[in-house]
Order: structure tokens, then sequence, then C-alpha cells
């Protein structure tokens, strides 16, 4: 049965005269849809992306993820479409049904793309069908169309049914059997993974997004824009971790590999090691010649981070390669590409899925390698019998299971494959982050380990609370702008704030961007404390303050220092504008104008 709803509003793209963003509110319930403008000083105080999601969910900062009234929110920032490199990317937003914080994920793929020529900035959905649907959003119209897509259909053949509507977000059988992590897929290979995403869009009945539009993204200054942009490309081909013989442009992330493991700081065996001696089985040199890899990338992206095997099939990023492989004792490069295939057509986030199934083997004192490894996935993935308890993630599965320690996650999401006992700001950026471990949210690994801008020792707190601090409010602001954060890697926020002046007409420099950062991160920080967060969840597992990792030649890798841990977060604390208890104090909110 189809609902349409034709014309639901007279809007243009942004010419710039004005910035406020056009935002489609999308009613489940009704099945209706309107569009409304956010006020200027509201879309200029959060530009776009992370930050206005951020603020549309500050409305009503008590909801749970699975209740009707709560937002799922896509938004695209003012730089999406551009002709700046690297600058297709969008957010997806909501409150985590695996940690119960704020969280948002940033994902490439069309859709942003789509949803900056259809004329919208921001797409937020509520209510929950009583019948499974697809929306299609085309130009000004709206569909709304039952579907009888059964649970157990590959996410693969959901986006080959629909690719001739446009861009596809969509959710598979995980979600619908209620996997914690379960991911919102884009265009197939992009993946909304962290939090739970996947689970909010499908407790709404809402199987999948489309969107197709024909407009252009109307600039100020086409000559300015090209400046910057030119600017911008110089510098990543001057940066060896962006176009390096060793870097993103050649191998993709999985040149990480062979860095973290030479740092003794590559997370084995549920992280009681740093080091897998076996990890040159799935080094980015082996992946990329026994796959015979070939590129592909984000709209108007030179980076092409991602990579394809033979016959189009995905390849595994880092994360997924070391979790896969080293977290899980697992040596079978085959076995990691598989299951990250399997995750990937289910719609479930990698990091979780091997994080998960690590832990289930620290507990029993077994080991899930090879094909056992990748069955584990799979009955993940049905949500049957053990399925069902691995799909609640570490946390909930160690706490049933009675070994509440063998959980190696912060505010119940899974820490990453950075061991922080090998890289302190790291350990701190992930109590600190607003959506649970997460390296993203300040990646000290920039400094600590790539030495870029300006190197710093990876085993001393000394200076980390302000760099932390900085790197959040920055990559905040990043997640806003609709920019990636591996740009930066060789450019700086002022090339892309003359790209900001170019596309927009905002007269608004470098430190601009990064103080509304501060008030996007704060905002979050303050939701996640209304929502019961505070000091007592911005901690490490026990193990990382007990245990040393694996030494390695002239490398000692120690338990990291609970006191001198504790002394940083303090730091952190204050230089955020906290409480002692980690509250954003009402005179740091009236400074960001968040009173």
């Amino acid at each position: 049965m189809l609902y349409t709803v034709g014309d639901f509003g007279k809007y243009k793209v942004n010419d710039m005269r004005s910035y406020a963003l056009n935002c489609l509110f999308v009613d489940l319930n009704s099945r209706t849809a309107s569009l409304e403008n956010i006020p200027e000083d509201i879309s200029f105080k959060f530009l776009g992306g992370r930050g206005i999601a951020t603020y549309l969910l500050s409305m009503n900062p008590g909801l749970q993820a699975n209740e009707p009234e709560t937002p799922l929110i896509f938004s695209i920032g003012p730089l999406t479409g551009s002709h700046l490199p690297s600058s297709g990317r969008m957010n997806i937003s909501s409150f985590s049904p695996l940690t119960g914080t704020i969280t948002s994920s940033s994902v490439g793929g069309n859709l942003c793309i789509q949803m900056r020529r259809a004329g919208l900035d921001v797409i937020h959905i509520t209510g929950r069908s009583r019948k499974r649907l697809v929306v299609s959003i085309r130009d000004n119209k709206v569909t709304f169309e039952e579907t009888d897509l059964r649970d157990d259909v590959p996410l693969g053949e959901v986006f080959l049914k629909l690719r001739s509507r446009g861009a596809v977000a969509a959710v598979g059988r995980a979600a619908f059997h209620g996997c914690l992590f379960s991911s919102i897929m884009v265009d197939g290979t992009y993946a909304a993974g962290r939090g739970g995403l996947g689970l909010v869009m499908a407790s709404k009945n809402l199987v999948a997004l489309t969107v197709m539009g024909n407009k252009r993204l109307g600039v100020v200054d086409r000559r300015l824009e090209a400046v910057a942009a030119e600017d911008i490309q110089r510098l990543f081909d001057a940066s060896p971790s962006i176009m390096g013989v060793s870097g993103i442009h050649r191998y993709g992330t999985a040149c990480l590999v062979d860095l973290m493991a030479s740092r003794r700081m590559m997370p084995t065996a549920n992280f009681r090691k740093t080091f897998f001696e076996q990890y040159r089985a799935f080094s980015a040199h082996q992946i990329s010649s026994s796959a015979k890899a070939s590129h592909l990338g984000c709209y108007a992206c030179p980076i092409r981070c991602k990579l394809k095997g033979e016959g189009g099939r995905e390849l595994p990023e880092f994360e997924t390669i070391s979790h896969f492989g080293a977290l899980n004792e697992n040596s079978d490069l085959a076995s990691i590409i598989e299951a990250n295939h399997v995750c990937n057509d289910a719609g479930m986030d990698t990091i979780t899925a091997a994080s998960t199934i690590a832990c289930l083997a620290e507990i029993r004192g077994e080991k899930y390698t090879g094909n056992v490894l990748v069955d584990m996935v799979r009955t993940m993935a049905s949500g049957q019998g053990l399925g069902e308890i691995l799909q609640l993630g570490s946390r909930r599965l160690a706490e049933d299971m009675g070994e509440p320690d063998a959980s190696m996650s912060v505010k119940s999401m899974e820490i990453p494959a950075y061991d922080p006992r090998g890289a302190y700001g790291m350990a701190l950026g992930y109590c600190t982050s607003t959506r649970g471990a997460c390296h993203l949210r300040a990646y000290p690994i920039s400094h600590e380990i790539l030495r870029r801008p300006v190197a710093t020792d990876r085993f001393s707190f000394q200076g980390k609370a302000r760099i932390i601090k900085i790197a959040e409010d920055t990559n905040a602001a990043i997640d806003s702008i609709g920019a990636c954060k591996f740009a930066f890697f060789g450019a700086s926020m002022e090339e892309y704030a003359i790209g900001m002046k170019a596309v927009t007409g905002l007269e608004i420099e470098p430190q601009d961007l990064v103080r509304t950062g501060d008030r996007i991160f704060t905002l979050e920080r303050y939701i996640n404390c209304i929502r019961g967060f505070g000091k007592d969840h911005d901690c490490l597992p026990d193990r990382f303050f007990k245990e040393p990792g694996t030494s390695g030649p002239g490398l000692d890798i120690h338990p990291i220092n609970k006191s001198l841990f504790e002394e940083a977060l303090a730091r952190y604390y204050n230089i955020r504008g906290c409480t002692k208890d980690g509250v954003p104090t009402m005179q740091r909110l009236k400074e960001l104008e968040l009173a």
C-alpha cells in the first residue's frame, strides 16, 4: 500500500543569503511529512550534521531508544556535496539502545549527496508504523510504502531491490531480531555502526529510507572554493599518513595493522595481551595482494580509504581486521573477510560483534577461529540459541554469565583496536567519549602514534587532558560540517574554514569552528548527565590498571597507573568546565550559550 505526501514544502537549496537549515519532519504514525526551516541562530550555533542532531535530541533528553517519540535523525553538513576534498559525510543520530547515551555515527556513501540534492539538511523521523515501511523521498515528495520484506532477506538483496530509488539506508535481520548493536547500512557498504542505531530504526518498523534529488548546491564563491580545495589537496599530497607509500590511500585503514603490532598495542585474546604473533596473516600488504583489492571512497574524496575485493565484495577495515583477528587469536584471513561480510549483510557493528565473541571465549576458556568464528557471527545475526545472548553485547553477556570483568567496554560500548596501555591519551579519550568507548571522538592516535601534527609521549598523561578536550571539540566540528576526520591528517581547520566561507558566505574563523565543537560536545555531555551518566562511568575496565600488556624488544607495556589516570580525568573536567563529578557547570553552559 502506498501513501504519498506531495509537495511537502516549497523550499530551495540554501542560496546562502541566510543560513537556516531545512529539516524534513517525518511522522511514521500518521504517515505525514512537513518541511520547516530551523531558525538561523540555531542553525549557525550548531552548523549541521552531528551538531544540529545534538540540539534536536536535547529537546527531549530523557527519551529511551525504543520509544516511538525518540527521533532518528539523518543530518548533513554545510560542506556536504561541495567540491572540497573529503566532504562527503553525514551523521545518523539518536539515543543508543546499547549504551543508553546520546549517540551519532559519521557515515559516507551517496545518501548525504542525495539529501543535498533534494534540498534537505536534516531528516527527523519519529513514530512507529503499524506495518513495516520503506520511506522514499524524491525531491519534494515523500512516499510511505508497506513492505513484505522478510527478516531473513540479506541486506544485499534489499539494496538491489531499492537502488533505482537513489541512495538507500537500510537495516537487516539483526536489527529486527533485537540486536543491541545493529547497524544502519548505507548503499550496502557504509555502516553507521556503533551504538545500535539499526535497532532504533527497526523499532519504528522502518526497513529502509531512500532519497533522490536533482538540485545543485548553491555556493557563494566558486573561486574561493577552488582555492580552498587546491590547498587541501596539496596538504593531502604532502602527508605520509594519507598519500604515503604505506598510507591510507594505498592500503586503506588496514595500513594500521603493522603499526599497532609494532607498537605492542594490538588488542589480543580479549585484551589479555597486546601483541599477536601471527598478525602478518592479515597485514595490509597481505590483504591487498591476496584479495586483489581495489579502492572505493566517498563523494569528492581523493583518499578512497575503503577496499573491495574481486567481484566487488567489501573488505574489512582496520578495527574489524584486528578484532576478528588478534582479539580472537584468529590468523585466518578468509574467515575475517567472511565475518565482516556476514555482519554487513545482517547489519551488525563489527567491533562489538568481535568483542562479544572474544569475551565469551575468555569466560569459557575457549578459542573461536576460522569457520567456527564465522558460524558464531551467523548465530549472532540470527538471534537464535546462543545468538540471543550474543546480541546483547559483551557487558550484558558477561554479567549474565557471572563474569562482569571480562567485558572490555566503557559505558557498555566495546573498546576498539587500540590498547589503552599503549597510548594514554587514548585511555582518557575512551572514558570521556560521549557515546562510550570510541576512538573517533578524540583520536589521539594521530599525535601519539602517527606523530601528527605534534608528537606526544604516548606513555604519559602530561598535557593529555587539554589535548583530548581540544580534539573532542575539533572532531565534533568536523562531524558537523560534513568532512572526514582522515582529512585532518594533512589539512587543518584553517583550510576548511576558508571552504566554509566560500560555500556558505559565513564569516567564520577556525577558532569559531572549534568553539562550536565545544558547544556541541558539552551539550552531549550534559544530555548524558541528565540520562544518569557521571564520573563513575568515565573509567576503564580494571584489567588495564592491573595487568601489563605484551612487552617487546626494548619496550615494556605496563599497567596504567590509576592515580595518574584519575588526576588526568580531574584536569579534563576542570578544562571542560565541569564539576568534580563531571557535570558541566551552569557557568560553562552560559558561556557556550546553552543555558
